[in-house]
Formats: C-alpha cells, sequence, structure tokens
C-alpha cells in the first residue's frame, strides 16, 4: 500500500473581542468543504502524476503525453463542486488519446454529481417530497441535485441494486399483509384511477419481529402469492395475519396454514358494514352493544400474555364465552335486512380465535391485531398519501424499495450504497501532526 503525503499550512484570523466556541466551530463548518475540495484535487493530481509513470515505463514506446483535456471536468460531490483538467495520453498501439486518471479511479462519463454526493439527497426524499428534499440540501449544503436527478437516482438504485433478498433460508412460520388506496398518475402528470398498493410482513416466530418481505402495487392476491413463493419458504408459513379482505384468505392461505383475523379491524368495520346494510346510529345501538360484550375485543396482548399454562381451563371457558356473543351477534343480524354485516361476522368468527388455540397447543401467544404492520408503515403511508400524493407505479415502488431499507433496515441501506458507489477499498487515514504558533 502506497503512503502520500500532503502537507497543508492554514492560517485563521482570530478576533480579540467577542469569540465564542461557536464562532470557532461554525467558522471550520463554513471552511470545511473548501479544504476538503482542495486535499481531493491535491489528491488527484498526485495519482495522475504516478499513473501516468506507471503507463510510461511499463510500456516503453507505447504511450505519449498528450497534454490536458480542453476544459475543466467538473466533478460535484459530498465537498462541493471540484473543477479538475484531466491530462491525457496517447496510445500508438490503438491511435487512442485516453486520460488515465479516468481508468484509474472509474470515474464516470458524462457525470458532474459523483454517486457519493447523492446519499444525502436521496436520503432526505425518504421523509420529504423531492422538491423539498433538494431544497433542504441546498439549505444546508449550498448546493443540491435537481429533482430530476434524484428521480433517476432513485430508480437507478431500486432496479440495479434494490432487489428484495432471497429469504427462502429463513424460516419464516408468520405472514402478516395489509394494504391501502394510493392516487395514481399517468404521463406528465395525469391523474388516474386509484390503485391498492399492498405489502407483507413475515416473522420468524413468536415473540420474533415482523420485517418487510414485499411491496406491490395494482397487484392481485394470487400474483402476490407466487411473487411471495418463489422468495420465501411458503410451505413453511403456519399463520396468515389479515383484515379479512377480499380474495386475502382464498389466495394467500396455503396447505397447512391458518388464519387470524385482526381483531381490531372486525370491530372497527362492523359499523361501517352497518351504515352499508341501511342502519343509522340510532338503529346500530342495541348491535353496537352486544359487540362490546364480547371479551375478544376488550382483551389486549399485555392481558393474554398474564396467563400461565395452569390457566388453560381459564382460557377455554373464556373461548366458549366469546363464541356464545358472537353467535348472540349474528343471530341478531336479520340475514335480510343485514346480509353484508351478518356474512362478516360469520366470516369473522370462524378466522378470529386461532390466538387462543395456538396457546392452548403449548406454542404461545399470536399477535391478536395486525398492528404491527399498520405501525410498521405508518410513515410510509403518510409519505405516500400526504406529501407525495400521485405516484406512477413504477415510481412508487422504485421509491417504496428504497425507503423500506432507510427507515426499518439500516443494514441493508448501507450495503445498498457500499455496493452502488463500487467501494471495493478506500482511502485509510494514515498519521495527523497538527502544531500552530501566532504569526
Amino acid at each position: 500500500m502506497d503512503k502520500l503525503e500532503i502537507k497543508i499550512a492554514l492560517s485563521y484570523k482570530i478576533p480579540e473581542k467577542d469569540l465564542t466556541i461557536n464562532g470557532i466551530l461554525r467558522g471550520l463548518q463554513e471552511d470545511q468543504n473548501k479544504l476538503m475540495r482542495n486535499m481531493v484535487k491535491a489528491i488527484l493530481a498526485a495519482m495522475e502524476k504516478k499513473t501516468i509513470k506507471e503507463h510510461i515505463s511499463r510500456h516503453p514506446g507505447r504511450y505519449y503525453r498528450h497534454g490536458k483535456q480542453p476544459r475543466n471536468r467538473k466533478l460535484i460531490t459530498s465537498f462541493g463542486p471540484i473543477y479538475y483538467r484531466l491530462a491525457q495520453l496517447y496510445d500508438r498501439r490503438t491511435g487512442s488519446v485516453f486520460s488515465p486518471l479516468v481508468r484509474k479511479l472509474s470515474i464516470l462519463p458524462y457525470k458532474q454529481y459523483q454517486r457519493e454526493a447523492l446519499e444525502a439527497a436521496v436520503g432526505q426524499v425518504i421523509h420529504l417530497s423531492y422538491r423539498l428534499g433538494e431544497k433542504e440540501v441546498r439549505r444546508i449544503k449550498g448546493y443540491a441535485p435537481s429533482k430530476s436527478t434524484l428521480h433517476r437516482c432513485i430508480k437507478e438504485l431500486a432496479e440495479d441494486y434494490g432487489q428484495w433478498p432471497f429469504l427462502k433460508h429463513r424460516a419464516f412460520k408468520f405472514l402478516m399483509v395489509d394494504g391501502t388506496k394510493v392516487k395514481r398518475q399517468g404521463p406528465r402528470g395525469a391523474p388516474l384511477d386509484k390503485a391498492e398498493m399492498r405489502w407483507a410482513l413475515a416473522s420468524e416466530g413468536v415473540g420474533r419481529r415482523f420485517e418487510p418481505v414485499g411491496f406491490w402495487v395494482d397487484k392481485d392476491w394470487g400474483f402476490i402469492c407466487k411473487d411471495l413463493s418463489k422468495r420465501l419458504d411458503y410451505k413453511n408459513l403456519e399463520v396468515l395475519f389479515c383484515d379479512g379482505g377480499p380474495g386475502i384468505e382464498k389466495n394467500l392461505l396455503s396447505e397447512g396454514m391458518r388464519s387470524q383475523r385482526c381483531v381490531w379491524h372486525g370491530k372497527r368495520d362492523f359499523p361501517f358494514l352497518l351504515y352499508q346494510d341501511g342502519a343509522k346510529k340510532e338503529e346500530q345501538k342495541p348491535f353496537r352493544k352486544l359487540i362490546d360484550e364480547i371479551l375478544l375485543f376488550s382483551l389486549t396482548r399485555e392481558m393474554v400474555e398474564e396467563l400461565l399454562p395452569q390457566d388453560k381451563k381459564v382460557v377455554v371457558q373464556l373461548v366458549e364465552e366469546i363464541k356464545t356473543g358472537l353467535k348472540k351477534l349474528i343471530k341478531a343480524l336479520n340475514p335480510k335486512k343485514y346480509p353484508k354485516t351478518r356474512a362478516y361476522i360469520e366470516n369473522f368468527s370462524k378466522n378470529a380465535l386461532l390466538v387462543f388455540e395456538y396457546w392452548l397447543e403449548g406454542k404461545g401467544w399470536i399477535p391478536l391485531t395486525t398492528n404491527a404492520i399498520e405501525s410498521a408503515f405508518s410513515r410510509i403511508v403518510n409519505r405516500i398519501k400526504r406529501i407525495g400524493r400521485r405516484w406512477s407505479d413504477e415510481g412508487l415502488i422504485n421509491w417504496l424499495m428504497i425507503a423500506f431499507r432507510k427507515i426499518y433496515k439500516p443494514a441493508l441501506w448501507d450495503e445498498l450504497w457500499t455496493k452502488y458507489l463500487e467501494i471495493h477499498k478506500q482511502l485509510r487515514f494514515s498519521n495527523l501532526k497538527i502544531s500552530y504558533a501566532w504569526i
């Protein structure tokens, strides 16, 4: 490994009065980019001189100096723009003229913004709009990639480096799915119909964290099942957690897999279904009183986790009381007058008690609700619906593939940028000596 020594002499004007520690720090902060830009130029010049010498000495008579490029090459870095005029060599064998430093350092052609300078801005647009992300980076740094540059960068990251990892080696047992409507736009921002954005989380078992395993826009649950089967050991899944939306259980439940309906959704959706069946507020009161009396809807995870193995009789009795309450509610719902509500509660009652069955089998407490997926994606849904309000299908998927790494998988975010920047080896600081003298 070669060593390069750079000698820097800095002179500062120190005010005699009213200087504070923050005045020192802010002054250094404002100067650091200028200092770093000059260091980069010095390193480039040193490496270029050494590279040219190596070319000529290794192939005598083949390479000759051919001056410099007619214009400075502009390289925008995280320290700001650097202007450097690249030296050229003439290759007698091929008759071509090239810049040896471009080859040596893999400098991309026709690119002003170096990839290293894009991470801060891309990180901003995960939480802010593209416009505000650009504006904020420009305020802090004094420069920023344009919105179109950021769009291209997100697309490039997602398509080349943002694929879902292969997960068949993971022993996932639980699958949790949900979705929401998003506004779409076509060419030149033309509004389109809303589409369903869907996502899935998986967990390796009781007490294990749920993590994202898929995003889809305008795809049915059959397609989603096939996509997940390619990347997950689907036959190993034991429980599907969902809100009972159309097509979910039909398409996602495989052989040997059981379903647990979200208890929270069950109670929340009940009055809406009554309203769809024509029942106004006063007419709903007796039915809402019946559902409030069912103990299932007042249970919390903390309450059930207090139960011990010796409390099995208590749990069995609790299950029977819940079944009785659900039957009473179903009986009260006239199928001719409240067809949607009755059908929903009947289906719900068949798949809402697996949480108790699982515990009685000695496997532990599984989630009562899909709140894990709700809370995990609240930040993403807020960004999609409140900040960037219309998306193309491709643009939304590209953004999602990068956003989930930034928000939920910091290790994957770091890995993504290591691959994107193509960092095989990097500059290493070896020594520093500082002295001062009053002039």
